[in-house]
This record gives structure tokens, C-alpha cells and sequence, in this order.
């Protein structure tokens, strides 16, 4: 079942790329796997860390070239069964792989609203960025709508699949720019690999300063998630 999942993205993500580049000349396509570590500090706070890499995989053609590397943290404080605030450090290392690009600091401030129905999982997500580089100071503000329900029952057992997907508009704003509007849509295919471990697979398509000259990008992702 596995196999049979990752052959369908990995077609699926193909295919997408072919028939856009045909007819798009400001399209990219990217592969970002990535791993995190969550713990529990106390009953209501907990803290996660997280490496990803980003490799173009599509420009004018296909190809394979590491763009950044990224570290992430954050510390999310539980109010209630329902609900959280986090604050967040991240890291970009982009300038050594690839130049003229700057590296990045960024700080992130969240709110997490979450809750069940049955089966099916449902969160709305609102984040503030501050993204910091040597030449402009950028400002995000981000709505992530996001739902995932098990593919096998009414519950997650171990070695059970999931499914999620989420939407998520973004705003970019920084001095003396014209402001920037995002959109992304993203899937995954999860497994539970034990009561600790998930791995996700999936795909996304961002369309990036669509009010202006839209960017088509897709990614292929792949996420090892491990939680004690």
C-alpha cells in the first residue's frame, strides 16, 4: 500500500510539471524532504526542532541542485485541549548554495485552533513572520486552514495511513514594496509507523505574487516525524 501511494504522487507530480512547462515559462519545481523531533517539556508545553533541505529538481528542464538548507524550532504552550500559542526561530543557509542569495533570520509568532469530528481532524492555524536578511526586513501574515481523518477505521492504529491536505493565503509586506499575495495547497499521504513515528509523503503547489507575475512552484515532499 506504501509503494502503491508513492508511484501515484511521484507520477502524479511528474506529470503536473510536464504539461505546466510546456505552457509556463516562470515555473519551478522543488523536492524538500525534511525531519523533526517533538518532545513534551511539561503537561502543556512542549518544544520541536526540525532540519529540511530544498533541492531545484525543475527550472528550464530537469535537474538537481540543493537551494537552502533550513533549522527550525518552536515552543508551543498549550491553553487548552483546543487550542495553543507558539513562538518560533528559524534559519535559512541559502547563500553558500546558492549565490547571489542572502541567508535568512526568521522569528514566528502562532495561534492554533483545532478540533474533532468523528474521524475527521480540523485546524486553523494564523501565523505572524518577521523575515530578516541583510538587505530588507520582510514581514508574513498567514492563514493555514488543514484537516486529516485515518484511510483504515474510524482511529489511527499503528501502521494504519492517514491523509491530510490544507490551504493556506499569504501576505508579504515590507518597506517601500508593493505587497505580496500567496497562495498554497498542499496533500500528504502519513503511515504510522509506531505510537512515536510518522512518515508523510506529498506534494504542493504554491502560486506566489499572483496579483502581479504569478510564480507557479511545486514540491515534493517527504517528512520523518518522530515525537516522545
Amino acid at each position: 500500500m506504501t509503494i502503491y501511494y508513492i508511484k501515484k504522487l511521484f507520477v502524479l507530480f511528474s506529470l503536473l510539471l510536464s504539461s505546466l512547462g510546456f505552457c509556463q515559462e516562470n515555473l519551478k519545481g522543488y523536492f524538500q524532504p525534511d525531519i523533526s523531533l517533538k518532545y513534551k517539556v511539561s503537561t502543556n508545553y512542549s518544544h520541536s526542532f526540525k532540519a529540511a533541505q530544498r533541492a531545484y529538481i525543475y527550472e528550464d528542464d530537469f535537474s538537481y541542485r540543493i537551494r537552502q538548507i533550513d533549522l527550525v524550532h518552536f515552543s508551543s504552550f498549550k491553553i487548552d485541549p483546543k487550542q495553543s500559542l507558539a513562538l518560533g526561530v528559524q534559519y535559512r543557509f541559502r547563500h553558500t548554495f546558492d549565490e547571489p542569495e542572502e541567508n535568512e533570520l526568521r522569528t514566528v509568532q502562532q495561534y492554533k485552533y483545532s478540533h474533532s469530528n468523528k474521524n475527521l481532524n480540523m485546524g486553523s492555524r494564523f501565523r505572524a513572520e518577521q523575515r530578516i536578511t541583510p538587505s530588507l526586513t520582510v514581514h508574513r501574515f498567514r492563514y493555514r486552514f488543514a484537516i486529516d481523518f485515518p484511510l483504515k477505521g474510524e482511529e489511527l492504529d499503528v501502521g494504519d495511513p492517514y491523509f491530510s491536505a490544507s490551504a493556506e493565503p499569504l501576505l508579504s509586506v515590507s518597506k517601500g514594496e508593493s505587497p505580496i499575495y500567496d497562495q498554497r495547497l498542499t496533500s500528504h499521504f502519513g503511515w504510522l509507523l509506531d505510537h512515536g513515528t510518522k512518515l508523510e509523503i506529498g506534494a504542493e503547489y504554491r502560486a506566489e505574487d499572483y496579483t502581479q507575475a504569478t510564480q507557479h512552484i511545486f514540491f515534493l515532499l517527504t517528512s520523518l516525524i518522530f515525537s516522545l
